[in-house]
């Protein structure tokens, strides 16, 4: 049983602006994963989500961090059923991309070809995290619309098919509809995620939303469970105009939140050979004070 405790990113502009978790002198993109990678063991990286990431990148954080380190890495938007802006392609696909009038495009309007062009770029962007031993999830937070419905589940299931062809990728699946854990169909969604070897997301999240799902504490993979934690902000779950996700994700939690979370965190992990946990509460540096409350909580338990 092993149990790693990080964030989501490390880069975030209101953490290095705040000056409280990066010590003086710590300015450069090396010094701060290498500060970061001192004190937690796993990061997820979250820019993989807005633009394609590249391979570059992922051999210096290989380099700047221990053996053991892990990096959890979103998933490119496009392939989780967001609309994606043109500029956020590769410049060299942006001239071959569909031209029909939209400023922002669904996976859906590539061809095939353009698709699997994508995918490959994707996995050579990543392979210097798997070739060191040091990639734990690819993460799929598919967008609010991908629900329950044939045409949701077939999309999860081609991801799932890709993913499946390329060796030590494990694919991690969140939900963003509250459709596909309703009375009616989590028993068939944990079963999807057994069958096809996905890992299922338990989610910490404000509730009575459309785009929120409860927190299912069930494994679905052998090999891993991962608990992601959003807070519990009703007030900024749905804000409308926020530029970055710091906006949304503003929360602190307390010792009374976190000591019942801790007790389900080790029970899930007695099922796994390693759970991952994720704090997405970005604001400043409360992601990483949370992180470390929730580590003392697991040490002490």
């Amino acid at each position: 049983m092993s149990i790693l405790v990080g964030t989501a990113s490390w880069t975030d502009p209101t953490l290095i602006k705040c000056k409280r978790f990066y010590p003086p002198g710590c300015s450069s993109a090396e010094a701060r994963l290498r500060h970061y990678a001192s004190i937690f063991p796993i990061v997820e990286v979250d820019s993989s989500y807005y633009a394609m990431p590249n391979a570059t990148n992922s051999v210096l954080w290989a380099e700047r961090t221990s053996p053991e380190f892990v990096f959890n890495i979103k998933a490119f938007r496009l392939f989780t059923g967001h609309q994606t802006a043109r500029d956020m392609f590769p410049a060299d696909m942006q001239p071959h991309l569909p031209q029909n009038g939209k400023t922002s495009l669904y996976y859906k309007d590539l061809s095939a070809e353009m698709q699997q062009e994508l995918w490959c770029r994707y996995f050579e962007a990543i392979e210097p995290l798997r070739a060191s031993g040091k990639l734990g999830a690819v993460h799929f937070q598919f967008a609010p619309w991908v629900i329950c419905n044939p045409h949701g589940i077939r999309h999860v299931e081609h991801c799932a098919d890709v993913m499946s062809a390329m060796d030590g990728c494990t694919m991690a699946v969140e939900f963003r509809n509250q459709t596909w854990f309703d009375a009616k169909r989590r028993d068939s969604t944990l079963a999807m995620e057994r069958e096809r070897g996905l890992v299922n997301v338990v989610v910490d999240e404000p509730q009575g939303f459309s785009n929120s799902i409860p927190a299912i504490w069930e494994t679905t993979h052998p090999g891993l469970a991962l608990i992601r934690l959003h807070g519990r902000n009703h007030e900024t779950w749905n804000i409308k105009g926020a530029v970055a996700s710091s906006s949304r994700f503003h929360y602190e939690y307390n010792d009374e939140e976190l000591d019942p979370i801790a007790s389900q965190i080790i029970e899930i992990s007695k099922a796994v050979e390693m759970t991952h946990v994720i704090f997405n509460t970005n604001y400043e540096d409360q992601g990483q004070r949370n992180a470390l409350k929730l580590m003392g909580f697991l040490d002490h338990a």
